[in-house]
């Protein structure tokens, strides 16, 4: 499907003058996701890497803790005004009679609940948690990445609506980058992608976001088992508590060689720093 942009006609005023143009735009429509044929919930997206999403968002809402556990992933008939199909419906067919969960409050920054009880739910939830070692970035390659992740971002080129999350090794490799009108559509396409590809969890990657570190943003990361996740903005209170408490790495503000480390510093490796080898047990 190449429905992630589209045109439309926008005037633009600049203090030269004016001029009447199309313009490309991000596609933004609603995905209805249904398990074993019962809807869970309607979301917007950007068309586009539906299977990762699901899958990715099916891990976030402890529907499934492993690819395994999907015997498939449809788009339902759905039409629109030409009787063409839309592709917005999408059934996904488990092995075990799953119990629909309604809809957390996980997942939604205005949810009212304390941040106590948020907290204890995603440690209940999560089927990989952390430990306190985990892979060491060194700083000179972290401060690379937003760079490499905008790199990725050929629709946000077009368009400059759309937000990213992409997973990076340790090296700075680039392994997967998804871009969607939503921040936390995007990091369930990553994770959806590594849980198709049998890697979850994902206790050897990172995940870089273009945008803010909601606590729905490290809570997806923490339930994949990520140890690293790095944004270009700021993260919020709750986002940070999660972090402490799950053992998670949380960076914000990465933005050229300037960054804020909010939790986890032992995994990053100062510039001029040497790692520390690790001291024989005694005997």
């Amino acid at each position: 499907m190449s429905r992630v942009t589209a045109r439309r006609r926008m005037r633009r005023i600049t203090p030269t003058g004016q001029i009447t143009r199309p313009d490309s735009l991000a596609v933004e429509e609603p995905l209805e996701i249904r398990v074993n044929g019962q809807s869970l919930t309607v979301t917007m997206r950007t068309p586009g890497g539906d299977i990762d999403l699901v899958h990715g968002f099916l891990l976030a809402e402890g529907v499934i803790a492993t690819a395994e556990e999907v015997v498939s992933a449809r788009y339902c008939a759905g039409t629109d005004d030409r009787g063409r199909n839309t592709y917005n419906v999408l059934d996904v067919q488990l092995r075990h009679a799953a119990a629909i969960p309604a809809r957390t409050v996980l997942t939604t920054g205005a949810c009212g609940l304390c941040g106590r009880t948020a907290l204890d739910q995603v440690h209940t939830a999560t089927a990989y948690p952390l430990t306190g070692d985990g892979p060491v970035v060194a700083q000179e390659v972290l401060a690379g990445l937003p760079d490499a992740l905008r790199a990725e971002q050929s629709v946000f080129d077009a368009t400059g609506g759309l937000h990213a999350a992409g997973l990076f090794t340790p090296a700075g490799e680039v392994l997967c980058v998804r871009e969607d009108i939503g921040r936390h559509n995007a990091v369930d396409k990553v994770i959806g992608w590594a849980l198709l590809q049998r890697r979850v969890p994902l206790h050897d990657l990172l995940l870089v976001v273009s945008g803010r570190a909601s606590f729905e943003l490290v809570q997806k990361a923490v339930l994949a088992g990520i140890p690293l996740l790095a944004a270009v903005s700021a993260p919020s209170s709750l986002a940070v508590d999660l972090a402490v408490e799950s053992g998670l790495t949380l960076v914000g503000f990465l933005r050229g060689e300037t960054m804020n480390i909010y939790a986890g510093e032992q995994r990053i490796l100062a510039a001029g720093a040497e790692r520390a080898e690790p001291q024989p047990a005694p005997r």
